[in-house]
């Protein structure tokens, strides 16, 4: 593990200029990082930078190049909050805080805590703290400078909670699955924790294995894992925290990010029953403000014609300027790609990710 004097202040306390305390590599303010998540088991999840108005080579694995030692085993998401980078790692099972040029700050391992030991899934951040589910059913309250678990909240021995997101000082955390005699049982349950007192104030009944929460202008975007709809996709739903947390199908999608209104969507299809497998992609939008499925893809014709039939596992966008950032995957036999387009959908360009399945992103403006 990789020793550090570490300060606990801000990663930034200039509003122009971003903390590149320690960086071993000069990089232009504007700046992307994507976490590849790597293969479980094969301690080779890792950060990769990008700099998408140049000025600055990409970097396959900038963590280990700042730090000198490897992220570890199966990144599983990454944000950005107060200009520092967060990164749950599940199989080593800890939280790491990096500052903007991923400059390694202070992290938290689970290992030895009972109520944590069963992994770090999703995090969120609001006011100071990051919160963040695990699995064997306990959502945890982290300081965002030091790291510390301020609190814990055991919501169901046994439950493996997975997304989160955050709004009105609510948290909202998918109940995905348990397991009973070595059998998976899918669960259909979305808690709401009150962030003022820490504590469960109610259950919502969504669509079954819920997986993915996103916040966007004051709704809950969820999409659900239920593998019943074989042919048509997972479910995205939408939880509305204004009309007593009602919840309403839209449609079908393995994949969203929002900007401006808009949520993209990609629904992305796989047979597993040919060899090769066959995967169809199709992309679409939803307007929040009309409350619309748009079934025409937002990307322009000038799209490669691979990525509609290429494994996705990634849907970014920048909202700064609205660009859409897609990634690829070709699971452990290789790097995944990553393809950007303008806000419209116009292609510019496409690149090696510099790491296997990348699933999040972050973006310095």
């Amino acid at each position: 593990m990789l020793a550090l004097s570490v300060s606990f202040a801000s990663c930034s306390d200039d509003d122009d200029l971003l903390d590149d305390s320690g960086s071993t590599v000069a990089l232009p303010q504007v700046r992307a990082f994507f976490l590849n998540a790597g293969t479980q088991g094969a301690n080779n999840a890792n950060i990769a930078f990008y700099a998408p108005n140049g000025g600055a080579d990409f970097i396959g694995d900038i963590f280990q190049k700042q730090n000198k030692a490897k992220l570890g085993d199966l990144g599983q998401t990454m944000i950005e909050y107060n200009e520092c980078m967060y990164v749950a790692v599940y199989g080593s099972n800890y939280l790491v805080k990096l500052n903007a040029a991923g400059v390694e700050q202070t992290r938290a391992s689970f290992v030895d805590d009972p109520d944590l030991a069963a992994g770090i899934r999703a995090i969120a951040a609001e006011d100071g703290y990051i919160y963040a589910s695990f699995y064997g059913g306990v959502v945890a309250k982290i300081n965002a400078n030091t790291l510390k678990v301020e609190k814990k909240l055991a919501i169901e021995n046994g439950y493996n909670l997975e997304g989160v997101a955050i709004s009105n000082n609510m948290l909202y955390v998918a109940n995905s699955y348990k397991q009973v005699d070595g059998k998976w049982v899918y669960l259909n349950d979305v808690f709401v924790v009150d962030l003022a007192t820490f504590t469960l104030k109610e259950k919502l009944a969504v669509a079954t294995n819920p997986n993915v929460l996103m916040e966007e202008d004051d709704k809950i975007f969820l999409i659900a894992w239920d593998y019943s709809f074989v042919e048509e996709g997972y479910v995205l739903q939408i939880i509305d925290p204004a009309n007593s947390n009602e919840v309403t199908n839209i449609g079908h999608a393995t994949y969203m990010a929002a900007d401006d209104d808009v949520v993209y969507l990609i629904n992305s299809l796989t047979n597993w029953n040919v060899n090769p497998a066959v995967t169809t992609n199709h992309f679409s939008t939803y307007n929040i403000k009309t409350k619309t499925l748009n079934q025409s893809s937002f990307l322009k014709d000038n799209a490669p014609k691979e990525l509609a039939t290429t494994s996705t596992s990634m849907l970014q966008v920048n909202d700064d300027n609205g660009d859409i950032y897609i990634g690829t995957t070709y699971f452990a036999a290789g790097n995944g790609n990553i393809y950007r387009f303008k806000k419209d959908g116009t292609f510019i360009e496409k690149f090696d990710c510099g790491g296997q399945n990348p699933n999040s992103a972050v973006f310095f403006n």
